[in-house]
């Protein structure tokens, strides 16, 4: 009798399944579809956001220095305007207004709900006006014109100058010049920013130098006195040495500013006379005029020399006119400076921490403790760093310092107040948790087996540490100086109480020993962007600045971020495969 049994027979009791009829609609849903659609929807929207911010503040940035027209308008009262276009707006004029206009503005006016447009005009001249910008009504306009004779300088202080030119005055002789386009214009100007030059020279380097010397001699003498006393040889030897060389450096310094004052002398007879819309006379210092061109005449190239001398200016030079213009090389500098410092004091600390937090420490509730705390440490606001590096960094190691190291320049601080190497250490702690977590993670990644085949062909754990685990994390940690760089370079409110400042005088790095002074206060892009933008005396005539200034800090912010991805895209090529 055959043991195989049939078991796909069918039994009175089993259940045969219906197929359903034709024509009827199968209900069918897609689970978690809309779901998807919505984190596509929202991924995309903040794509567009943040591209869109980006496009704007690039369009804003790049076009900043391009040379606009000067426009000449003439209002219905004879009041004549001259400026460049700022933007134009819809705005409710008054009922009083409306009422001494004729029907036909007023049934325009009407017309779009009570709405006329106006034009802002960089109208420059403050000197002469006491406001860079003007608003002028469409309605009250009665003629516009762009004639080619009006020039827009820009000058060292009080911002740009619109006028025409009626004299140039060259070693004290008047000639009646209406154009730059003159060789005996072009020659004099050379020649006047040239001595302007040399007077910079010799105040900021050469007058510099003795200055040091000096202030180096005084600070031996009180060095002198607090080791060994008043009446001590080494103080009197010191007292000496002071007074001979003062005499040396003395006569140095008076010939110096004699021919800083001879070059002065020489430069207040070389002046142009210009003549603004108005009819009002100004005269300006040839020197005093940094650039000068006729908006409404210049050629293609001649806009682009404009363009490219502005950005020139922009990255080589020292602020002017409230830092609203001129250049911005001592803020890039210092936000380079200050990353890099940061970067080098928060890559050991954060990846020692992990380190031991992952390979050597104990794990339990202790280091689930630290855990949690360094997590916290993130959402701490910037602020409280900025209070904790002034009160502990600045106030008391930086004391202590200067009471070991610089006892003779107090009560002036040397480190005991902000400085470049206190701001760095604030953002080191800023930046720290994030570093932490994300060596932790990759630690982590890192397969167990590589270890145990490293411990197991005999290797301690610290050369496992050292050649199997940490090269292969290298990626990750790289990830988590990334972020921190990204984070560190953009904060601004605790470098506000540590070190920044709107105007730094002297950079970090020159030529006295020891060449690197990290307690000297800096400039900041950030700090930067908030200063001209808030502090300055008008907003709108520093808004160009601070997009250009934006465009340049997340330009630097990228470079430097373009160039650690870079260091990890190789060390995962070096490493991919090895990683079982």
């Amino acid at each position: 009798m055959s043991a195989y049994v049939n078991t796909t027979a069918t039994t009175p009791d089993a259940e045969i399944p219906m197929s359903k009829p034709a024509g009827r609609r199968t209900d069918v849903r897609a689970r978690g579809e809309p779901f998807t659609w919505a984190l596509g929807g929202a991924l995309a929207l903040g794509c567009l956001m943040i591209i869109s911010f980006l496009l704007m503040v690039f369009w804003n940035g790049v076009t900043t220095f391009v040379p606009k027209d000067v426009v000449v308008v003439t209002s219905t009262d004879n009041t004549v305007t001259a400026g460049e276009i700022t933007r134009a707006e819809l705005y409710k004029p008054q009922a009083a207004d409306l009422s001494a206009l004729n029907p036909d503005v007023q049934a325009a006016i009407k017309a779009k709900d009570g709405y006329a447009e106006r034009t802002l005009y960089r109208t420059g001249n403050y000197d002469i006006y006491n406001e860079d910008f003007r608003w002028v009504s469409s309605y009250d306009v009665v003629k516009t014109e762009k004639p080619k004779d009006i020039l827009f300088a820009e000058r060292e202080e009080w911002g740009p100058l619109i006028a025409r030119m009626r004299a140039v005055a060259v070693d004290g002789q008047t000639s009646d010049l209406t154009t730059i386009e003159n060789d005996t214009f072009t020659k004099a100007h050379a020649a006047a920013r040239e001595r302007r030059e040399r007077i910079n020279t010799i105040e900021k380097h050469s007058i510099g130098k003795i200055n040091h010397a000096l202030e180096e001699l005084r600070l031996d003498v009180r060095r002198a006195e607090l080791k060994s006393g008043r009446d001590s040889a080494a103080h009197k030897d010191a007292e000496r040495q002071l007074e001979e060389r003062s005499k040396v450096l003395q006569d140095e310094y008076k010939l110096l500013a004699e021919e800083a004052t001879r070059l002065r002398e020489i430069n207040s007879r070389n002046t142009v006379t210009f003549v603004e819309i108005g009819g009002r006379e100004k005269k300006v210092a040839l020197d005093a005029i940094v650039r000068i061109y006729a908006p409404n005449d210049l050629s293609f190239f001649g806009g682009i020399g404009v363009y490219l001398s502005r950005w020139w200016e922009f990255v080589s030079a020292e602020p002017r006119e409230a830092n609203t213009e001129g250049g911005i090389l001592p803020a890039i500098f210092g936000t380079a400076a200050m990353t890099l410092l940061m970067v080098i004091a928060v890559a050991p600390f954060g990846v020692i921490t992990a380190l031991y937090l992952r390979e050597y420490a104990k794990q339990g509730r202790l280091v689930a403790f630290v855990r949690i705390s360094v997590n916290n440490l993130a959402g701490v606001p910037s602020i409280v760093y900025g209070v904790f590096g002034l009160g502990f960094f600045a106030y008391v190691l930086g004391g202590s310092i200067d009471q070991l190291f610089y006892p003779e320049r107090l009560p002036n601080p040397t480190f005991g107040t902000g400085g470049l190497l206190w701001a760095s250490l604030t953002l080191a702690l800023l930046t720290v948790p994030v570093v932490i977590v994300a060596t932790e993670e990759a630690l982590a990644a890192v397969p167990r087996s590589m270890r145990e085949g490293s411990l197991a062909c005999g290797a301690s754990k610290w050369q496992t540490i050292k050649y199997i685990v940490l090269p292969r994390a290298l990626p990750g940690i790289m990830t988590g100086i990334i972020l921190a760089m990204a984070r560190g370079a953009g904060e601004v409110a605790p470098l506000m109480l540590v070190g920044v400042v709107k105007l730094a005088p002297e950079l970090p790095i020159d030529g006295f020993f020891p060449f690197v002074h990290l307690e000297r206060s800096f400039m900041h892009l950030g700090f930067h962007i908030f200063d001209v933008g808030f502090q300055s005396r008008n907003s709108e005539a520093g808004k160009p600045m601070v997009f250009v200034t934006t465009m340049l800090l997340i330009g630097l912010i990228f470079i430097m971020n373009i160039t650690a991805i870079m260091v990890r895209n190789k060390l995962k090529r070096k490493f991919k495969g090895s990683q079982f």
